[in-house]
């Protein structure tokens, strides 16, 4: 018999801008998640008014200390507008995005 031992990922809810005034609130918070252990990282995006290329910087960072750990960070909820950013730079491949 095979035990696996499975958790629920964490779930951080976004909202409102992403931008240089938000961007050091949240690289503590998601850089503090996966430092207490979280395995899996859900990152909600639905609440997202707009995210510049500091909130693009602390995402990619994330996923980088992610992987670091053998954790993962996965975006979910991504709006329109922000998953063709991702799309057209590139990003999409290295951030999972969960529809």
């Amino acid at each position: 018999m095979t035990v696996m031992e499975t958790t629920a990922p964490t779930v951080i809810h976004l909202s409102g801008d992403i931008d240089i005034f938000t961007t050091a609130a949240l690289r503590r918070q998601v850089l503090g998640a996966l430092d207490d252990g979280a395995g899996a990282l859900v990152l909600d995006m639905s609440g997202v008014t707009f995210c510049g290329a500091g909130g693009l910087g602390v995402l990619l960072h994330a996923q980088r200390r992610a992987r670091a750990l053998g954790a993962t960070v996965t975006l979910t909820g991504v709006p329109p507008r922000m998953a063709r950013l991702l799309e057209v730079t590139g990003l999409s491949d290295r951030l999972p995005l969960v529809v």
